[in-house]
């Protein structure tokens, strides 16, 4: 029987100082320069050029050497050496024809050390600025009609945030205060799939940083199977909180209505910046079973919290 009822925890809520939103400020006028055309003048080092090249080697054009619409800055040394200095002194709408050889050693073999030419069309010249902290911000990028009000929207946005955050953190202690207690029949079959779960999120997260499960392997000395016996852990938990969820589902007669999974697929549809229309193609059965399982998930970890004795501290982030 699982003890699950009247637990004892601490929700630890942060509240969002004037220093966290000047920080946040910080970052969004990093992240979001004001792009301003430039007339009546040619390009010079720093400006941002938008660009169309289609590299030729030997005669013959090569994968991965043309594009279309890219913008590269003019002396970030993105490009090979000797690309960018030629389109300095560049006006809109040049053809230019950018002659380089390709250094030794390169990424691809079958280039190194040999002379291209790259057809180039540039379509646009700009400058990148930084917003001051003004209305000008507020109204561009934080969408709001001042300054002050800006401030007070992130403010609510990182609250919220945060709120959110503390909420998490408590329901996961007390699920594991739950688990803790409880004894547990987990077979290697399932220990397997868990396993293997886990990895399919592993690589994913590799692949968001442009890497694959060889490579990090390589990169820190590790094979395959030490990784899974490093996942081991966490997969077991996993399969222990979702074995205690079940269960008090059951108990509490919890189940994934109709509206709740309505509401999960329009949170799903927002986070991805999708519509329902568009997510409708990939919702089989094992995606519509994931859904459900989240909804339930979601109100039993709910109905955990509502059931415990719950003391709230309270600092500044």
């Amino acid at each position: 029987m699982l003890n699950y009822k009247g637990l004892r925890g601490v929700r630890e809520r942060l509240l969002a100082s004037e220093d966290t939103v000047d920080a946040q400020i910080d970052r969004l006028l990093e992240q979001n320069a004001k792009i301003i055309p430039v007339t009546g003048r040619p390009s010079q080092l720093d400006d941002e050029l938008v660009l169309d090249y289609a590299g030729e080697c030997g005669g013959s054009y090569f994968p991965g050497g043309t594009a279309e619409k890219q913008t590269l800055v003019l002396g970030s040394g993105a490009f090979i050496p000797g690309f960018e200095e030629q389109l300095v002194g560049r006006n809109v709408g040049d053809s230019v024809d950018v002659r380089v050889t390709f250094p030794t050693p390169y990424h691809a073999p079958e280039l190194a050390g040999k002379k291209a030419v790259f057809h180039c069309k540039i379509h646009e010249i700009r400058v990148r600025r930084k917003y001051a902290p003004n209305d000008e911000f507020a109204r561009e990028v934080g969408g709001c009609e001042s300054y002050a009000a800006f401030r007070d929207s992130l403010r609510k946005a990182l609250q919220d945030y945060m709120d959110r955050q503390a909420d998490d953190e408590l329901k996961q202690r007390l699920i594991d205060q739950i688990c803790a207690g409880a004894e547990f029949e987990i077979s290697e079959k399932q220990l397997e799939a868990a396993l293997d779960h886990e990895m399919r999120l592993f690589e994913a997260q590799l692949g968001r940083q442009g890497l694959n499960l060889d490579q990090y392997c390589s990169f820190m000395d590790r094979t395959k199977e030490q990784l899974r016996e490093e996942h081991l852990p966490d997969a077991r938990r996993n399969i222990e909180r979702q074995i205690a969820i079940d269960e008090i589902a059951r108990l509490e007669g919890i189940e994934a209505d109709e509206a709740s999974v309505l509401e999960a697929l329009d949170e799903i549809c927002r986070e991805n910046g999708v519509t329902i229309d568009d997510l409708r193609p990939h919702m089989d059965e094992a995606f519509q079973a994931a859904v459900e399982r989240s909804v339930v998930n979601r109100k039993v970890l709910d109905r955990v919290l509502v059931l415990s004795e719950i003391e709230e501290v309270v600092r500044e982030s």
